[in-house]
């Protein structure tokens, strides 16, 4: 089959082995996948990592359990154990001996077929799309968000990066009614977030400490200092970048002004799928571009080019 493959040089392989499904496992075949900002930081160095790309997805189970065979299905990306502390509390994303779909220990989707366990499939509903079943992943990390912190009507949110997961961010934190602000550096940025009634400032036009709750979609180490200017005391800050590299923080301001930090990952499926199913938010208008999968590496390279959205990849 073909696949992804990247070990310090980055190539499509066209005769890669073919993964089996063990017991309690699905065999999918591959419909089409997109291509993150994570994958961007592998191939920079992030985790080292060496295998096959690639966690957002939608796929069709072809072999394992009969109840399964012709879903069409996404999939949750933590593989995990069942059997650690952390699978026994129901927190699966954290199971100490995880893997993870296209970023540690897990074949990726970037490839034709991929095996994925039973448990970390999802059907996808007949009225979304293949396209909005990409985002289901980075979507429900949005989501994920209104787990780790309580988001009141009344706050100030201010999103910096609006990138991908910052357009899917900010349109996750409108649904509260709170004041949502994305942070934009691009006409294109600006354009989409006033399509969707969102405000869109440069950060040069915005105060300091003026945030209930910055959330910081930047994948940059800067991120961090800027959300740090505008959040309040006794304020909070939801990071949501992961990156190459280890950042430089004054974390004296983070102590002299009572903030409160929280990391913030995987997110709800369920709810990223009922979302899009009942139109509440826009991916759509977040696709780029779209390549044939023997065209991937080029993908890639666009998908890298500063300002640029959701890059599809038909399998």
């Amino acid at each position: 089959m073909r696949a992804l493959v990247f070990d310090g040089t980055l190539r499509l392989e066209r005769s890669y082995p073919t993964p089996e499904a063990s017991a309690g496992e699905a065999l999918l075949k591959i419909r089409r996948a997109g291509i993150c900002n994570t994958d961007l930081e592998l191939i920079a160095g992030y985790l080292d990592f060496s295998g096959v790309l690639g966690h957002e997805f939608v796929a069709e189970v072809v072999s394992g359990d009969p109840s399964w065979i012709g879903a069409r299905v996404v999939g949750e990306i933590n593989v995990a154990d069942g059997t650690c502390d952390f699978c026994q509390k129901g927190i699966p994303s954290h199971c100490r001996n995880r893997t993870v779909v296209g970023i540690a220990g897990h074949q990726g989707a970037f490839s034709d077929y991929m095996a994925l366990n039973i448990a970390n499939l999802h059907r996808v509903p007949d009225r979304v799309t293949d396209d909005q079943a990409v985002f289901v992943e980075p979507l429900a990390a949005a989501f994920q968000i209104l787990e780790a912190q309580h988001i009141s009507p009344r706050n100030r949110v201010i999103v910096v990066g609006m990138g991908k997961l910052g357009m899917l961010c900010a349109q996750v934190i409108r649904l509260t009614g709170a004041e949502v602000i994305g942070v934009v550096r691009r006409e294109k940025q600006a354009r989409l977030l006033n399509q969707w009634h969102i405000q869109a400032e440069a950060k040069t036009e915005l105060s300091f400490a003026q945030a209930d709750v910055v959330v910081d979609c930047t994948g940059t180490q800067e991120g961090f200092a800027d959300a740090l200017d505008l959040v309040k005391p006794r304020g909070t800050i939801v990071l949501k970048s992961t990156y190459k590299g280890l950042p430089q923080a004054n974390l004296s301001r983070v102590a002299v002004g009572e903030i409160r930090v929280i990391g913030s990952r995987c997110g709800p499926f369920d709810a990223a799928l009922r979302a899009l199913e009942a139109g509440l938010v826009d991916v759509d208008s977040l696709v780029e571009a779209r390549y044939p999968f023997d065209q991937i590496v080029q993908a890639v390279q666009h998908a890298a080019q500063q300002g640029c959205l959701k890059v599809l990849v038909d399998i």
